[in-house]
């Protein structure tokens, strides 16, 4: 399959994804849930997609138990969202990039604020 047509593929499916995830009642999964990025097989199996869950490690961990168990609603809401012949079977993993960025940002923040107390 073109590597064109797998990204529009990742992003449709990353979009579709997010609103899926917002419209979830499991408690395990928090609001400050978002999906980093996704990619999908270049046969449509599997989609291994990527989470930013704000908070402890306990709150993470619960996230993705909380979405491996939603799996199957996932994998249906996404059939009627998404136009592909074959709906791929969803691997969740987490990222930790935006809390890492937020991390980067707060101290670069407080870098600045040292700078401008010394002047």
């Amino acid at each position: 399959m073109a590597k064109n047509r797998i990204n529009k593929i990742n992003e449709e499916v990353r979009r579709e994804l997010a609103a899926v995830l917002r419209e979830l009642k499991d408690t395990r999964i928090p609001l400050m849930t978002s999906v980093v990025a996704v990619n999908v097989t270049n046969d449509l199996s599997y989609a291994k997609c990527y989470i930013s869950v704000m908070g402890d490690e306990e709150t993470k961990k619960k996230a993705i138990e909380g979405l491996k168990s939603a799996s199957g609603y996932i994998r249906r809401e996404m059939g009627r969202r998404v136009d592909l012949r074959v709906i791929p079977e969803f691997l969740f993993e987490l990222d930790d990039s935006i809390e890492h960025g937020a991390y980067i940002n707060k101290m670069l923040n407080d870098i600045m604020k040292g700078q401008h107390n010394d002047e």
